[in-house]
């Protein structure tokens, strides 16, 4: 389900006109993307990704008082983040296959695409959680080290130090994996 399809839950505002777009609805259309491909990317299954967007726009709704503050990005990240973790405790084994479509010029070049992708999403689950969501925001979401340790509530230390460790972590399983595969 598309987070906008929350849209239709939320009761009309007063003040605002039948057919025009509330600041909450300007909000998640902005930020629908980033929240669904960062949980994409935290949960590596499509059905749970949108879980967890419907999720963080319900948390955003009850936390309207975040719209139009210069702290929301932040804000939507940490929420993400946090909204997977539980998801991932509550579901433990929901390792699945990933959901995204191979894009490539020819067939092969699109099974190509689909293990590399598929690789990486099984060393991201293989990561403990708080290297994922690190690597994931750093790497992978382009957030500075900075933004990573406000979202992740750790020092930019701790953060380059998780960051180090989940680069090598991933690389060591891809070789690996590739190793057996040869």
């Amino acid at each position: 389900m598309s987070a906008s399809g929350l849209i239709t839950m939320a009761a009309p505002l007063e003040g605002v006109e039948p057919g025009e777009e509330t600041p909450f609805e300007q909000v998640m259309r902005r930020h629908e993307r980033l929240v669904l491909v960062t949980a994409l990317r935290m949960l590596g299954n499509l059905a749970d990704a949108q879980d967890a967007a419907q999720e963080v726009f319900l948390r955003l709704y009850r936390n309207r008082s975040m719209i139009g503050s210069p702290a929301l990005g932040g804000w939507l990240y940490r929420v993400t983040v946090n909204v997977c973790h539980d998801l991932r405790r509550r579901r433990p084994d929901t390792a699945g296959e990933w959901d995204g479509a191979a894009e490539g010029p020819d067939p092969q070049q699109k099974m190509v695409e689909a293990e590399r992708r598929r690789v990486l999403e099984m060393s991201l689950r293989a990561l403990p959680e708080k290297e994922r969501a690190a690597l994931v925001l750093r790497d992978l979401e382009g957030l500075s080290t900075a933004e990573v340790a406000q979202v992740l509530g750790s020092s930019e230390a701790t953060v380059r130090s998780q960051i180090s460790k989940a680069r090598v972590k991933v690389r060591d399983f891809v070789e690996r994996y590739f190793r057996r595969r040869s």
